[in-house]
């Protein structure tokens, strides 16, 4: 356990002698032991001992002290109105947050004010906008096996420790009340899903592995006891009647009910659960009762659904096509494909749309439903701006109705609430002539609320203070009790705005004025010249330097009546907006309805926006019956984020069917083979999101899965380099593609010697023709394995057409049919300023003009592929090399052989080895 947390050493050794509120704090310490306790003292949330000093150094903040009979303690505090701009900074840290709220009024107890736990702050469940990304989800996670235990590990396929067991992620987003189910036998799909949604926190089942999760992913350590599935079904039935009828599997209703549990836990109050400790052997403790819970009202649907009806995209996909962060570490924010495609007006829609790349569709009807949507705004220039113009005006509505629903909402909030329902009309009259059937849905689903929208009308002010218990926030008329209260209170200050000129008149003093400030109510101040002239009836309050303050019997009677009355009348008002509130909480489920139906129809305007302003074209979306190979037609195809970073972009073709299905690319760096490869991918992943693309035009058979092994990068904390990783990634594909799968392969076996990179890439290359059919784009360095076009029947070679002009690379970034004639290695290296020393070198090796002392090194590695893959033996003596076994020393082959070199992936050794090996030719 971490020393800051937990009740302080030196205050549990003197509890009993503690004073009222520093046992208060230890207490809640000792409950809430594994989050750092803030406790209200009047206007600050403080923290004691070994916290203080902790939130001090991290906050930097000034570390004080408070001293009591029992000695002296560290202090530090932080500004309760600015509360959430410091408890981000503790989160980041790594700490849970325990807010221990004053739950009494100061002037309305005796003794000590009561403080109560009323929220639990961690990464996976905020709710405060302040700390949420407000176009994205931010959820939790719990994983659970479906007997509580761990299966037998697999054994020999490199996969996640896992068996034949089933395995469960539920998902939810607190803030929104996105509530997610799914499970699965394999370990790694179940790792699959956890990277499409990212989650910040998650919980996990006895023995359920860690390996799941992302290392960035906070795991908090929760009481076993609540994935129990007895317990799990029993909550969750409180929620969603008997959880069998939502589940289908044992793991997902522990996981699911284990969830809840956490929410309820995390939202505080009296019967929160005590929290744990960072050490997992002692987690929380569930209170015993579950109608002791908090239940979340808010929380109201609880989907169930299946990854195999969604294309799948693991964590390497996600990073390399670029959806949601760019790949370079400097790289611009926008540079992603949901940052060229998000042009939603609202928070809702783009939580959609990133949901819908997340996700993208597999069924053709489901794509087709959507395409038609987007066709018809894209067409109808004047609808889908009005609507964009529309949608801006739309509040957060699914945050908006959780804050009601959990009683966190202000005044504010439900005149926002208001503000939207306003807007409703208007969107749906733009969409009363829609054609096609997903618009004439969203038309019917957009329900304006009318009667929430009136009583919100009726009831709350126009423009209510943020603080509900300080009055003006009820509107005149909506409740007579308060009005009769207003109204005494404002005649009585009328009686009091009259006195001074009464008073003036009476006594004679023409300098005599009537004040009020907080400590002495309202009186009469005199100047000490005339003193003399206050009546006998005058009762004196307060003396100052130069004059003194006075008091009435009548004006006592009318400030204690003023007093009175406002303070019923707060009392009244907010009495009034919390019911008002809860009026408004038990319409959850049709304001989320709404809410889900403007996030839609946003994220549809949204694509229709991109594919207006970028030129995109509907794609067809062929072979509904799924029974034949896949078929990806592509004329002229751009890739999306780059062409909106570049002055010009060049389009290209793609072509693949069952006779084309495995592209060999060949050509130099920085010609567009990896921006071809992921425009291909990216164009794929956009029609099956709904989306228009950029082409000219594009025939697309919905793919299962995108498979990618682009990039060079390595896991130094896991011990593993470059090769080693790509390595892993590859036994992926391997293992997991099928017929159905799309895989972008970039420079296979370039993290070794030249014979195992180029056997490694070719035994690959021809396992993933002969056994995995998979539509595969394979670019690489390795010019030989464009030989294996004509062994594989499917295969075929495509290389970037390129120009060597004056020592210099022109980049034509075009693909065409064929090989590439070489790799412009040092072409390259000069462009990008590599020392002409360098260079020159370079081109003595290739001109064959280096010395024989520099030619020793590797060419047994060379040798030992051309034996193994050619069945020819060139270190034999007399045994015929590769340029010459068809006749002779022909010095064209010679010259192709060196075009054909890799300049730019050989080692200085390698590269003085395939000299030696020229030159021998030669001689031979």
């Amino acid at each position: 356990m971490d020393p800051a947390l937990g009740p302080p050493e030196e205050m549990a050794e003197k509890r009993d002698e503690l004073t009222p509120m520093m046992r208060q704090y230890h207490d809640l310490c000792a409950r809430y032991d594994d989050a750092l306790v803030l406790f209200q003292v009047g206007d600050f949330y403080e923290t004691f001992c070994g916290a203080a000093e902790r939130t001090a150094r991290l906050l930097e903040i000034t570390l004080t002290s408070r001293e009591d009979s029992t000695g002296e303690y560290p202090m530090s505090g932080i500004p309760i109105d600015n509360a959430e701009s410091y408890i981000e900074t503790l989160l980041e840290a790594g700490y849970r947050v325990a807010v221990a709220d004053q739950v009494e009024e100061p002037g309305e107890t005796s003794g000590v004010v009561d403080r109560a736990v009323t929220r639990v702050i961690t990464p996976g469940t905020l709710t405060e906008d302040e700390l949420l990304a407000s176009d994205d989800n931010n959820f939790v996670a719990a994983v659970a096996h479906g007997n509580g235990e761990s299966p037998a590990p697999r054994v020999g396929d490199g996969s996640r420790t896992g068996g034949t067991e089933t395995l469960a992620l539920a998902l939810l987003d607190v803030s929104t009340g996105d509530f997610l189910a799914t499970s699965s036998r394999s370990p790694d799909a179940i790792a699959d899903e956890v990277s499409r949604f990212d989650p910040a926190e998650a919980v996990l089942g006895p023995n359920a592995p860690r390996d799941v999760l992302p290392e960035e992913c906070m795991v908090t350590p929760f009481d076993a006891a609540a994935f129990d599935r007895e317990r799990a079904a029993s909550l969750l039935s409180r929620y969603y009647g008997h959880p069998d009828a939502l589940l289908a599997e044992d793991a997902e209703i522990r996981a699911c009910g284990a969830l809840l549990a956490y929410a309820e836990y995390v939202r505080g109050g009296e019967h929160a659960a005590s929290a744990g400790s960072d050490d997992e052997a002692a987690p929380v403790t569930e209170p015993a009762d579950p109608d002791e819970r908090s239940r979340l009202e808010y929380l109201t649907h609880l989907t169930r659904y299946d990854p195999r009806e969604y294309l799948l995209l693991d964590a390497v996909a996600l990073r390399s096509l670029e959806l949601f962060e760019p790949r370079a570490v400097h790289g611009r924010d926008d540079a992603t494909l949901v940052g060229v495609l998000d042009e939603t007006a609202s928070a809702l829609g783009g939580r959609t749309l990133r949901d819908w790349l997340r996700r993208p569709l597999l069924e053709p009807d489901r794509i087709e439903s959507r395409l038609d949507a987007v066709e018809e705004l894209t067409g109808a220039v004047q609808t889908r701006e009005e609507l964009h113009d529309h949608l801006r005006d739309v509040y957060d509505l699914e945050r908006l109705i959780g804050r009601i629903s959990r009683e966190r909402a202000n005044a504010r909030d439900l005149r926002s609430l208001r503000a939207t329902l306003a807007v409703v009309p208007e969107i749906r009259q733009r969409l009363v002539d829609a054609d096609c059937d997903r618009l004439q849905r969203l038309h019917d689903e957009l329900d304006p609320l009318v009667d929430v929208r009136e009583a919100i009308d009726e009831a709350i002010v126009e423009n209510p203070p943020i603080e509900i218990t300080e009055g003006d926030i009820i509107a005149d008329g909506y409740d007579d009790g308060l009005d009769e209260l207003r109204a005494t209170a404002r005649d009585g200050k009328q009686w009091i705005e009259d006195l001074e000129e009464r008073e003036r008149e009476r006594t004679g003093i023409d300098s005599l004025k009537v004040g009020y400030n907080s400590v002495h109510g309202y009186y009469i101040e005199v100047t000490n010249p005339n003193l003399e002239s206050v009546p006998d009836d005058y009762e004196r309050r307060q003396t100052l330097k130069n004059s003194e303050r006075f008091v009435t019997p009548e004006l006592k009677r009318r400030e204690d009546e003023i007093v009175g009355a406002e303070e019923r009348a707060d009392e009244r008002e907010y009495d009034l907006f919390c019911e008002v509130r809860r009026d408004v909480a038990d319409e959850v489920e049709r304001v989320q309805a709404l809410a889900n139906a403007v996030a839609t129809l946003d994220a549809v305007v949204a694509l229709a926006t991109a594919a207006a302003e970028y030129d995109y074209c509907r794609p067809e979306i062929t072979d509904t019956d799924r029974r034949s190979g896949l078929e990806i037609d592509i004329e002229g195809g751009r890739h999306p984020v780059v062409e909106r970073t570049q002055e010009s972009f060049v389009p290209n073709d793609a072509r693949f069917d069952d006779g084309r299905r495995l592209a060999i690319i060949t050509g130099p760096n920085m010609s567009g083979k990896s921006t071809y490869m992921r425009q291909v991918a990216q164009i794929v992943l956009l029609a099956q999101v709904g989306s228009f693309v950029p082409a000219q035009s594009a025939r697309i058979t919905p793919v299962d899965r995108i498979f990618t092994r682009v990039g060079a990068s390595d896991d130094i904390a896991g011990g593993r380099s470059t090769f080693m990783v790509e390595m892993d990634e590859l036994a992926t594909i391997l293992r997991e593609a099928d017929e159905r799968s799309l895989v972008l392969l970039d420079e296979v076996g370039r993290g070794t010697s030249t014979a195992d990179g180029l056997a490694i890439a070719r035994a690959i290359t021809e396992h993933v023709h002969d056994e995995v059919g998979a539509t595969t784009l394979f670019a690489t360095h390795h010019h030989p394995l464009t030989e294996l076009a004509d062994d594989l029947q499917a295969a075929f070679p495509l290389h970037f057409e390129v120009e060597g002009v004056d020592d210099e690379v022109v980049f034509h970034h075009e693909i065409a049919s064929g090989a590439a004639t070489g790799s412009y290695g040092i072409e390259v290296a000069t462009a990008a300023g590599v020392p002409e020393t360098v260079v020159e070198r370079s081109r003595e090796l290739v001109d064959g003009t280096a010395s024989a002392a520099d030619t020793t090194g590797t060419a047994r590695d060379i040798d030992e592929f051309e034996r193994v893959h050619t069945g020819r033996d060139p270190a034999a003596a007399g045994g015929p090399s590769p340029a010459t076994a068809d006749g002779g020393d022909d010095p064209t082959d010679i010259a192709a052989e060196l075009r054909a070199l890799d300049l730019g992936h050989l080692t200085p050794v390698e590269a003085l080895t395939e000299l030696d090996r020229l030159k021998r030719m030669l001689e031979e």
